[in-house]
């Protein structure tokens, strides 16, 4: 084991650390927005809607993630009309490219939690609240999507993790992340041991926050923790 090595390693890997925190908190970010809209017309009741989105949520949640990145990276510059379109100067950098195949991965999981967690919300508080005079719109708004929020945060918390570590394969397609790093490294030094001893490392603190943050959140959200503590 070079100790030398891996301690000497630690500045370059660290100086890829926003770019990763970039990459994952951007595709929580739009992912979450996707997965909202996802649920919200998955339980909907419209057939086509329903119909659309359960499609999408299928296809992205059963092929690999690495494919995604690929079609998305590689397929798109395929496209002639992608290519003559407004969109192709955002989706020719890898960058954005693995941000939106990560968003779609993540939304995809994410609207599937948040489905099921509305779903959980016990019918007799929605009708205490309509009994009150609350609209539809008051009753999700202060009733429902809070419950539902509480309760998918364990689970959301492992879909975090999960892209932490997924945000690994945008060094497949040029991403100088902490694997990027990584790999450009090892290339030079052949320490594969060492320096993915560190970047590992690494992963393993930012999923050691993450999980303290979801917790915390957690903890703020159910009453009978707080009343405990």
């Amino acid at each position: 084991m070079n100790w030398t090595l891996m301690w000497d390693s630690l500045p370059r890997l660290l100086a890829a650390l926003p770019l990763t925190l970039q990459l994952v908190t951007l595709a929580l970010a739009f992912g979450a927005v996707l997965a909202f809209a996802t649920a919200l017309l998955r339980l909907s009741g419209n057939r086509v809607a329903v119909a659309l989105t359960s499609a999408y949520s299928f296809v992205f949640r059963g092929t690999p993630l690495l494919v995604q990145i690929f079609l998305i990276y590689y397929g798109l510059s395929q496209i002639e009309f992608i290519r003559d379109s407004f969109l192709w100067p955002v989706l020719s950098q890898p960058m954005w490219c693995a941000i939106l195949a990560l968003a779609l991965n993540t939304g995809a999981y994410t609207a599937e939690i948040l489905r099921g967690a509305i779903e959980t919300v016990p019918q007799g508080q929605v009708e205490a609240a309509r009994a009150c005079g609350m609209s539809r719109l008051r009753v999700f708004r202060r009733i429902v999507l809070p419950v539902a929020i509480r309760q998918m945060l364990p689970a959301y918390g492992n879909e975090v993790i999960l892209m932490v570590k997924a945000s690994s394969l945008a060094s497949t397609i040029t991403m100088m992340e902490i694997t990027g790093v990584a790999r450009r490294m090892i290339a030079q030094t052949f320490a594969v041991f060492e320096i993915f001893i560190v970047a590992g490392i690494l992963y393993l603190l930012i999923n050691f926050i993450a999980t303290r943050l979801i917790k915390h959140a957690e903890w703020r959200m159910t009453p009978h923790l707080r009343a405990r503590a």
